[in-house]
């Protein structure tokens, strides 16, 4: 991070000063300042500091509250800050550090499309979330602000240490994220209106996408009707309105439940999924405005997406409009698996901040865990923060660094002093100072792209209800484990189809060593630097400007593979007036297909192929349960190789690097080649982190 001209790697610790005894501060800071930290990550929980309706304290009352001592205390210790106001922040809060008044308000309130509060099953106990297009609720977040901003605006940046300002905190809907889970408040209404308003510009536009057939109008319900009801048959009313070009912007509902029959009914469904991550910027934007006219600006701004971000609504492209950096929340256990979801992740989060100039940031890096959550060993944190290391992070927030109620396992505890885990962050610092490891890229010659088109259609075809989508991608389930097989009359599943064609190019680029990176759609202007092969998914929509994108790509020289389906439709599954020409896309001298299908030995082959037509690098390890990354400087040398054993045996794993020698950095064993490889050891669920020489 550039602060003042000075380039700072963005190392931090969690301290929740609120939860600490003051005459322990000092020693807690010093003591993260001894992991190697340059930055203090601080939450600033509105419902902590409010007292009364208007009413806040900020150290008057309760010198816990003293966030202007904390601070100046950080300053004086020669820390910098990276402040998290919220409105949202969970930090294991009661109704995630929002005041009750506001939860319990009803027109703040998420609405279901029976127009019920949306409550989160959470512990103490559940409560109604906000919802994020509610006008009282950023009424009152606005006030909040107000009263918080003469607190933090003397500690901003130069004149104090807070050089970064998180906006909200992992924005998923408060996990109620579900398609039709939510927000059919009459402000979310009346902003899906307009946001329909802007994409379709024409009433004409509106009817064309939304009359795929003709459905007669439900009967009229009675007095009696719950909102639910009445919604369903307000849909089947405006499908025929716009069968006879009646469908206007200012009458047209929201759908509630998935009830496409043919692929051009999937338009209202897609629209409806897209308009969430419009929502979701549209609030980020509303409070980073809020912030900023309150008097707390001029400083970079930061989202935190949690685990199984993939199946929100949370689209990083939009979010990045409306913030400086997106990063990413890490908690799993040490596993295979859960090495497959760090790659995916993390790779995704590296190429899009290298084309952005900014850091691949762990916004929460888990060292430790809730008490209420499946428990966390140390050597699973380790994994986790290695293994993003591995596949593209080049900063992180210790989550927590100092422990406090309801959490477990920090490497600090409440009165400053160090615990055994403290040692393993000195020594990952250091290491990460020697190496100069923050200025290293790992390079990714294949990128796998799966277009939104693809993560939206997964989500509206989510066949589990409550159990949201992001549940299965924690648990490294696929849309070919969690979504209905419906085919629309296609003949085949439409979202289980693309997830199991990456999935098999995973495994067949993971056989072979082949550095990869996963990319958004939306990102695809931005994140296909420097391939040599695109691997793009689909379900057989696939937008004209993607495609397009697609073939410049592939006038450039690089590879570019469809699959499993040959697009014949958009990217809102409208039949395109003329199909795809795929011979647009065969680089000259290409000699792979521009279709593959989504069979396991159609991909080992074109992996094979591709690696000798492309010179692809391949960092294969033997045994094939070793994975290895490679990092370079900006000549273009290598400097850090990572080898990852995820599983249960230890093993002495065999890779081929130009290297002579090799060493630890965290336990200084040293390695030299031999025949042109290097033999290391690694226990189960570990990683290692080599210099080259």
């Amino acid at each position: 991070m550039d602060i003042g001209g000075k380039l700072v790697p963005l190392y931090a610790g969690s301290v929740h000063y609120w939860r600490l005894d003051p005459q322990h501060w000092r020693a807690c800071l010093e003591a993260t300042r001894s992991l190697g930290v340059h930055l203090i990550d601080i939450y600033v929980p509105w419902a902590v500091h409010e007292t009364g309706p208007g009413q806040f304290d900020f150290g008057r009352l309760d010198p816990r509250r003293d966030v202007g001592a904390f601070l100046r205390l950080a300053h004086e210790l020669g820390f910098y800050v990276i402040a998290r106001p919220g409105p949202h922040i969970n930090a294991e809060l009661t109704c995630f550090g929002i005041p009750e008044r506001v939860i319990w308000d009803p027109s703040c309130q998420a609405r279901s499309a029976r127009n019920n509060p949306v409550v989160l099953p959470m512990l103490p106990y559940g409560f109604p979330v906000p919802s994020y297009a509610s006008n009282a609720f950023h009424d009152e977040v606005a006030r909040y602000f107000n009263a918080l901003a003469p607190v933090l605006k003397p500690h901003l940046y130069p004149d104090g240490p807070i050089v970064l300002l998180q906006i909200d905190n992992e924005g998923a809907l408060y996990f109620r994220d579900g398609a039709y889970d939510q927000d059919y408040h009459p402000d979310a209404i009346s902003l899906y209106r307009d946001f329909l308003r802007e994409k379709y510009r024409t009433i004409e536009a509106l009817q064309r996408a939304y009359a795929p057939r003709r459905v007669e109008p439900a009967p009229e319900g009675d007095a009696t009707e719950d909102v639910g009801a009445a919604l369903v048959r307000a849909i089947a009313r405006e499908r025929a309105q716009a069968e006879e070009g009646d469908l206007r912007f200012a009458t047209i509902t929201p759908p509630v439940a998935f009830d496409a029959e043919t692929p051009a009914d999937l338009a209202r469904h897609l629209d409806w999924s897209e308009f969430h991550e419009h929502l979701l910027e549209t609030a980020m934007g509303r409070f980073a405005r809020a912030l900023s006219a309150a008097g707390v600006d001029g400083l970079p701004t930061m989202h935190n997406f949690p685990m199984g971000q993939d199946a929100t609504p949370l689209n990083p492209a939009r979010i990045s409009r409306v913030v400086d950096l997106v990063g990413l929340d890490y908690y799993s256990i040490a596993s295979p698996s859960s090495r497959q979801i760090l790659a995916r992740r993390t790779s995704e989060l590296a190429v899009r901040c290298e084309a952005l100039s900014l850091p691949p940031f762990a916004c929460e890096m888990g060292a430790g865990f809730p008490p209420f959550f499946p428990p966390l060993e140390e050597r699973d944190s380790v994994f986790v923060m290695m293994a993003a290391l591995a596949y593209g992070l080049r900063g992180y927030n210790i989550y927590m660094a100092v422990e406090r109620d309801r959490w477990i396992g920090a490497p600090i505890d409440p009165r400053g002093r160090p615990r055994p885990f403290a040692a393993f962050w000195r020594r990952l610092s250091a290491a990460l100072e020697a190496t100069r490891f923050h200025e290293l890229r790992r390079p990714a010659p294949v990128r796998i792209v799966t277009p939104r088109t693809e993560r939206r259609l997964s989500r509206v075809m989510h066949a589990f209800g409550p159990l949201t989508g992001a549940f299965f991608s924690i648990m490294n389930f696929g849309a070919r484990d969690r979504c209905l097989e419906d085919d629309l009359g296609l003949g085949y599943p439409l979202a289980v189809e693309s997830d199991t064609f990456v999935r098999a190019f995973e495994e067949a680029l993971d056989a072979r060593g082949v550095p990869y990176a996963h990319v958004g759609g939306e990102d695809r202007d931005i994140s296909l630097a420097g391939a040599r092969w695109v691997i793009c998914a689909t379900s057989g929509g696939l937008s004209p400007e993607l495609f397009a994108w697609l073939e410049a790509t592939s006038r450039q020289g690089t590879l570019i593979t469809l699959g499993p389906r040959e697009p014949t439709f958009d990217g809102a599954f409208r039949q395109l007036p003329r199909p795809y020409d795929l011979k647009r896309l065969l680089a000259p001298g290409q000699n792979l297909p521009a279709l593959l299908q989504d069979d396991p030995a159609a991909a080992d082959a074109a992996v094979s192929r591709a690696i000798d037509a492309l010179g692809l690098p391949a960092f294969a390890c033997d045994p094939d349960s070793v994975f290895a990354t490679l990092h370079e400087d900006a000549s273009g040398t290598p400097r850090v190789l990572f080898l990852l054993n995820p599983g249960d045996a230890d093993v002495v794993a065999r890779v081929t690097v130009s290297a002579q020698r090799a060493r630890d950095v965290l336990d200084d064993a040293h390695f030299e080649a031999r025949r042109g490889a290097l033999e290391v050891r690694l226990v189960p669920r570990s990683v290692r982190m080599l210099a080259l020489e």
